[in-house]
Formats: structure tokens, sequence, C-alpha cells
């Protein structure tokens, strides 16, 4: 929490040289926020580690509004001593990496509230090239972080934004992934994954509650459908000047969160489809929901321009 993370700094301050560089290893939380209970925040920088630390390569390195050059660059010394692939971040909710997750994540709810289940969701992205999709991954890391940073969002998220509550229904059904023996799958004798109808009759119910006539997505719809989501929010963050190019948002996906390699990369695989496809596709789910699926201004920029995402300068 933010209140654990100032106290642990209030108490670094106290017993470290003040030059010493303060670097937090966090997920979402505001760096900026941390940083101004620092006398100089100049000394504050992030180091986002994906877990396990040990086997992950990427280590995202956040830079706040005062993070200083050295600072930075002793980040990025350290990452070069640990192994890790270091990928600039801003500082936003998520950063580069969980930012395009939680999306994702958004996008495959939203399909299996209007039609699918996890299971045919996780089968579309294994045919697509990750080694396992969005719900068996979260089996694995557990239901109850999602659900925490969710209640974090409770404040600040859009009131038009649609909200897909099924996941909460599970936290609530004590359904906490694999730890718990059950998740969006079964797992018997704490054995390998056996699809769950509980969760399927959960989908309808919700479904039924919002009023929503379910329909049928094919493999390649629901494969569209998150691919798209993931490229429009990578977009948003190259725009914003979160991530420094399209280049560091391929290695957050590959070295980060799974995305096949041979297709190297998120935003090298828009540019095998090509902003023009994107840009129609996206507009015609626009029409579904125009909050969700509205259009990055880099895409729009790029389409105008005819430029390639990899080609995009950022402050364009």
């Amino acid at each position: 929490s933010m209140d654990v993370k100032k106290s642990i700094f209030g108490q670094l301050i106290k017993h470290l040289p003040a030059n010493a560089v303060l670097a937090t290893n966090t997920s979402y939380l505001d760096i900026n926020e941390i940083a101004a209970i620092v006398p100089d925040p100049s000394r504050v920088v992030g180091l986002h580690f994906f877990a396990p630390a040990h086997i992950m390569k990427l280590l995202e390195i956040v830079r706040g509004d005062a993070t200083s050059d050295a600072a930075l660059a002793t980040g990025f010394v350290l990452a070069k001593r640990l192994r890790k692939t270091p990928v600039l971040a801003g500082v936003c909710d998520g950063f580069i990496g969980n930012r395009i997750l939680a999306r994702y994540r958004e996008a495959a709810d939203t399909v299996l509230m209007d039609g699918s289940t996890p299971w045919e969701v996780d089968e579309a992205m294994v045919a697509f090239g990750y080694a396992m999709g969005p719900y068996e991954a979260q089996d694995l890391s557990g239901l109850d972080i999602a659900h925490a940073n969710r209640r974090r969002q409770d404040a600040s998220r859009d009131p038009n934004r649609r909200y897909i509550p099924i996941a909460d229904r599970m936290i609530e059904l004590g359904k906490l992934g694999k730890k718990t023996g059950a998740g969006w799958y079964r797992y018997p004798g704490g054995g390998g994954k056996v699809e769950d109808p509980i969760v399927a009759d959960l989908a309808l119910e919700e479904a039924h509650f919002a009023k929503i006539i379910r329909r049928d997505y094919s493999e390649k719809d629901i494969r569209e459908r998150l691919v798209l989501a993931m490229i429009n929010e990578a977009c948003d963050i190259l725009h914003e000047g979160i991530a420094a190019s399209a280049r560091d948002i391929d290695l957050v996906t590959v070295f980060g969160y799974g995305f096949p390699r041979w297709r190297g990369g998120l935003m090298h695989h828009a540019d095998t489809l090509g902003v023009a496809a994107i840009c129609d596709a996206i507009g015609k789910l626009a029409q579904e929901d125009p909050v969700a699926w509205k259009l990055s201004p880099l895409l729009a920029e790029c389409l105008a321009s005819n430029t390639a995402l990899k080609d995009y300068a950022v402050g364009s």
C-alpha cells in the first residue's frame, strides 16, 4: 500500500546517506507520490521487477518527475549487473506492462460476459502463441491481487466505462485461483486444470442481470478483440510518452508478459497488420462501446501521415 511505502521511505531517509539512491519495486503505485515525502526527490527511482524475479528478465525502470539522471543511470547499471533487460517507463497506473495487461484482461472479461467462457478465451490466445491464456495465468497469480487493484481504482474509475463484475463474484465465492483449488478453473487434488461449470454459469447470470443478449464468438473474434485492445492501449502509452519507443513496448510484452516472440512483440505485430486495418477494425468495435474502443490519437496520426508504429517519434 502507499502508506506502507511512505513509512518505509520515511525510515530510509533517517538512516541512509543523503546521496543514496532510493528505489521502490511497485507494480502500480505512483512514484511521484512516494518521492514527495523525500527531501530530495531526485534520489527516487522505480524498479519494477516481474515475478518470479529470479527468472523473469524484464525490469521496468520508472522515471519520476524529479528523478535525476544519476538515479536513473544507477537503475540501468543494477539491471546490467542482475542480467535483466531494462526498459525506461514513465509514471502512470501500471506503467507500460501492467497497463497493457489491464486492458487485455478487460477485453477478455467483456468477451466472457457477452458470449464466451474462460477456456474458450484461453484457447484462442494459446492458438495465437501465448503459453497460456489470461484466465489460466490469473489463476496462477491469484484473483485476489487483481481484486485489490480494482478496489484501489474504485474512486477514480470512469463512471461511463463498462465494469464487468464476474471476477468480484469469484472472490465472494472464495475462488482465488490455483492456491485455493479453484479459480477460473478447478484444480482437483492440486493437479491440472478442469473446466468449471460454475464459472460459466456466473457469466450467464451476470449477463442476464445486465440485460445482455449473449452472442457466439469465434476463436478469430476473441483473438482479434484482445490483441486490438492491447495495441490501442500501447499506442496511448507511446503517445503519452510513458514508453520511449515502440521497440521498448515490444521488449516489455515479450520479456514480461509472454507475448509470442516469433511475432516480434506487440507493436511489431501491429505493424504487420497495418495501421489502416487496425483503425478500421477498432472503428467497428467502437460502434459497440465508444468508451472502451476510443481510437488512440497515435493511431489516427500514423494513419494520416502514413507512418509505421516503429517509426513514430514521441513528441512529434
